[in-house]
């Protein structure tokens, strides 16, 4: 098995060269914010979806575009409002007089990166509509079935301050999110390299380094990352104790767990840890990558009760409590 991972090891070498390039155009134009641009390329090498929550003014939908623009991809921004329509996302069908017939024209969910902004904003009937198009990579209009380009990437926003006039999203759609992000101001310094560079004249152009090929060879090279059991197994035992804490002694935790994380969560938490490793240029995969992964996967997995809730005990401290009961392989 040495041999193999070792021949892993170059391969994933080789194929993660593009990393650094695709981090260091980003960071020309996006200041920090390293958490979210490693999240924004695990998301996109393990063909899941984000969602972020964060204050109006972090950079959000700037990080989504340059990411895009690194890639040489087609970027749609959506604004979600509560008058939107599931027309308005995927398209709709338009009558043509002179040939007396009904034409295709296809909404903006027709690009390689979505934003979906305030996606919490719009009645369930647009976010069904978002939601197939993330499940199934399809979308229909009419009686027709229209394949999306590959890579497909939804990264939808919540702003945490406002909640009038919002539609929470349903506990099933929440799970279709591979990751869900929380993002934080800027420091002081990064502030000022910020406050600097939209002030001044200087213009930070960016290159295209890689191409959506690129992104789908990686991926295929991603799945060779070598797993062990052992970590499988860890994996399990962090998903597992979510649903019941009692059998891992965690017994203190048990009344605060209105339910626990369901299979996706294994799922991704899998990917998440290849994609990590990847993006650190490893062929296999470490118990420190799941761990890195954990938070993003799990916080919007894991309901806590109302008596957590009046405890202001949050999925994050839970899980937190999780990881450090749990042995690691």
């Amino acid at each position: 098995m040495q041999y193999d991972i070792k021949t892993i090891n170059e391969k994933i070498q080789k194929e993660s060269a593009f990393v650094d390039l695709l981090i260091m155009e980003i960071s020309k134009v996006i200041v920090g914010q390293k958490y979210m641009t490693e999240r924004l390329l695990i998301g996109l090498l393990a063909n899941g979806h984000i969602l972020l929550e964060g204050v109006p003014g972090l950079a959000k939908t700037l990080a989504v575009k340059t990411l895009a623009q690194a890639i040489q991809a087609k970027f749609q921004r959506i604004q979600f409002t509560p008058d939107l329509l599931p027309a308005d996302l995927v398209g709709t069908l338009i009558y043509n007089q002179k040939d007396s017939k009904f034409q295709t024209k296809k909404g903006p969910i027709f690009a390689n990166f979505i934003l979906a902004d305030e996606i919490n904003r719009s009645p369930a009937k647009v976010q069904s509509a978002l939601l197939e198009a993330m499940q199934e990579r399809q979308v229909t209009i009419g009686e027709e079935t229209f394949k999306l380009d590959e890579p497909f990437l939804v990264l939808a926003t919540q702003n945490p301050i406002e909640q009038e006039g919002t539609y929470p999203l349903p506990e099933a759609q929440v799970d279709r999110f591979m990751l869900k992000i929380k993002i934080d101001y800027p420091s002081k310094d990064e502030e000022l390299q910020i406050m600097r560079q939209n002030i001044g004249t200087q213009n930070n152009t960016m290159k295209t380094v890689v191409s959506p090929k690129d992104i789908l060879r990686a991926r295929a090279a991603m799945n060779e990352i070598y797993m062990d059991e052992k970590i499988e197994r860890y994996i399990l035992d962090i998903v597992f104790a979510t649903r019941a804490p009692k059998d891992y002694g965690l017994d203190n935790v048990t009344q605060l767990i209105s339910y626990g994380a369901s299979p996706r969560a294994t799922i991704n938490l899998a990917l998440g840890a290849k994609a990590y490793a990847f993006i650190k240029r490893r062929g296999y995969v470490i118990p420190e990558d799941v761990r890195a992964v954990s938070l993003d996967v799990l916080r919007h997995r894991v309901a806590v009760t109302y008596e957590a809730e009046a405890e202001e005990v949050t999925s994050e401290n839970i899980i937190q409590e999780i990881l450090n009961k749990i042995e690691v392989p």
